[in-house]
């Protein structure tokens, strides 16, 4: 797949979610065999950058592979400036967040909301693709609800403004995340348009990102919420397309010492304190599988410095 100047060896891509895909989960993701991962959605509005969660959302430096910065915002002209900010900043390619469909978002007419006014949404691809020298690519979701799936019109029409790569989660605004994701339109977008198109929503499993690939057509696959507490997922789906084989799942000391890094590097990211209170919900996704009970996760969620929880991490695995 191709981002403008950029070839993604691997189909499989990061979903950008807030409060995970922070940079030591990107980077883990890269390393687990994901083609690219794209940051946490930043607001447009200047206001707010100078506050700790946009300046950390903002470290781009030491990023493997391309960096991907999504924004977020329903002014044209802030778009575009905070555009231009984060190319200033280290983004090589730029993501315009037109799917999320959070309440907080939504009422500032700004992610999912953006889709019934696709007067608006042109104004504002047409201004971001002009502020910047790099790729503009678009996230968006099937439409804002089920009686008005206009995916195909947007994605056309995104095409036509010089969108260079299309992400489609597989349901609508009012459907949030609930039911399943449906594919059909994102399969008639993908015959719609000649611009890359990539596939999201509910792929969890390798055979799963298989019939994904297959049905829609799509040049890629986006996993999210799938590589929560599983990052190997991505390699383990890069193998299976590949060869039509699976891996065997990590074992307990390779998930160890992953779950040891990715915490130690959220520590030194955040800092011991803020990095304890983020490092809770990661490990409680990955050993969702293994604390049958949750005994060891609630006592884990108590512990509020670094040291303490590599400690108990460590005591943890041993036990298994």
């Amino acid at each position: 797949m191709q981002i403008g100047p950029y070839k993604l060896d691997v189909p499989l891509i990061l979903a950008p979610m807030a409060g995970v895909t922070d940079q030591p989960f990107r980077k883990l993701c890269l390393q687990m065999g994901a083609g690219l991962a794209v940051s946490e959605m930043l607001s447009a509005n200047p206001d707010v950058w100078q506050s700790e969660k946009s300046r950390l959302r903002m470290v781009h430096d030491q990023e493997a592979g391309v960096s991907a910065v999504q924004i977020a915002g329903s002014e044209p002209q802030l778009m575009a400036d905070a555009a231009r900010f984060n190319v200033e900043n280290g983004a090589q390619v730029i993501d315009i967040n037109m799917g999320c469909p959070a309440k907080k978002v939504n009422k500032k007419l700004a992610g999912s909301a953006l889709l019934q006014f696709p007067d608006l949404v042109e104004d504002i691809l047409k201004a971001v693709v002009a502020a910047v020298d790099v790729p503009v690519t678009l996230k968006i979701r099937t439409g804002w609800d089920p009686e008005n799936r206009n995916g195909v019109a947007i994605a056309k029409l995104a095409e036509r403004c010089g969108i260079q790569s299309l992400a489609v989660h597989g349901r609508t605004r009012a459907c949030m995340f609930k039911g399943d994701a449906e594919f059909e339109t994102i399969r008639a977008i993908k015959r719609a348009v000649d611009m890359p198109v990539v596939a999201n929503g509910d792929i969890t499993s390798v055979e799963k990102a298989q019939w994904v690939l297959k049905h829609t057509g799509a040049d890629a696959i986006m996993i999210g919420r799938g590589a929560q507490g599983r990052p190997w997922l991505f390699r383990e789906t890069a193998h299976f397309l590949e060869t039509g084989r699976h891996l065997p799942a990590p074992s307990i000391g390779e998930q160890a010492s992953i779950l040891r890094e990715h915490v130690e590097a959220l520590h030194g990211f955040y800092g011991d304190f803020k990095g304890a209170q983020i490092a809770r919900k990661h490990v409680g996704w990955y050993l969702a599988s293994h604390d049958e009970g949750g005994e060891f996760r609630r006592a884990f969620y108590a512990l509020t410095d670094a040291q303490s929880q590599l400690d108990a991490l460590a005591r943890y695995f041993r036990s298994l």
